[in-house]
């Protein structure tokens, strides 16, 4: 079974200006002229990896109307690294210190040779961009991975192999053998993903800060579990 499409160009277009637009709005929030000239690599986020199905989505979702930041998932991702408009309006909010340390840091992460036509260039420099110059919500893509390990919080989202199934099928109106099959390619697809791009130990737990299971936790709950974890560290208020 093939994955579903995104949905019409247009529905994606829109959504990705939402974001952008709540993007700069959290920028503007929390960052004052001050704070500018002592503010970190990049700002805070939340990067969150789940398994398929799991309910990351809903998660990542109402976590980003609780701290009004925008979600950045992998439909939006994958439609900005492939659209240099969105890209350069992303640039023209760096300045030539963002931009030094974009391209140094493009240069440490990357393998091989240094291709901006690549998709997972043009990924990797949309994910830096944006947790550069604005509060971020981040699902999938291996943003983890991509963003400096001494800021954020990384969340990992799972439940068990049934209960997921049981809620792709269920969200896709398909049959449980589909839905079964599907799940656990996308599990495979996400997992191989991680392992090309980010080395063997990519899929290690040890790669978050804290990992929720969905089968006796709900959404809300695990909501307000990543808030309090943010409150400790002195994320968010």
């Amino acid at each position: 079974m093939h994955p579903k499409p995104p949905g019409p160009p247009s529905d994606i277009a829109k959504l990705v200006e939402r974001q952008m637009r709540n993007w700069e709005f959290a920028r503007a929030q929390r960052v004052t002229p001050e704070a500018e000239s002592r503010r970190p690599e990049v700002l805070d986020f939340v990067a969150i990896s789940r398994t398929a199905g799991s309910g990351g989505r809903e998660v990542a979702t109402l976590l980003g109307e609780r701290l009004n930041w925008p979600v950045f998932d992998y439909e939006i991702l994958r439609a900005m690294a492939g659209n240099d408009e969105v890209r350069a309006r992303l640039y023209e909010k760096l300045d030539e210190r963002d931009v030094s340390w974009l391209e140094s840091t493009l240069r440490a992460l990357i393998r091989g040779e240094f291709r901006q036509e690549d998709y997972f260039h043009r990924l990797t420099e949309t994910i830096l961009a944006l947790a550069r110059r604005g509060y971020s919500i981040f699902l999938g893509r291996g943003a983890d991975l991509i963003l400096p390990r001494d800021r954020g919080l990384r969340i990992r989202i799972t439940a068990s192999l049934e209960r997921r199934t049981e809620r792709f099928a269920l969200r896709n109106n398909i049959a449980a053998a589909l839905a079964l099959a599907e799940v656990e390619r996308k599990d495979q697809e996400r997992t191989e993903f991680r392992r090309h791009h980010f080395g063997p130990n990519a899929n290690e737990v040890t790669c978050h800060d804290l990992a929720i299971n969905l089968d006796r936790i709900r959404v809300e709950e695990a909501v307000e579990l990543i808030l309090l974890a943010l409150r400790i560290r002195g994320i968010a208020g």
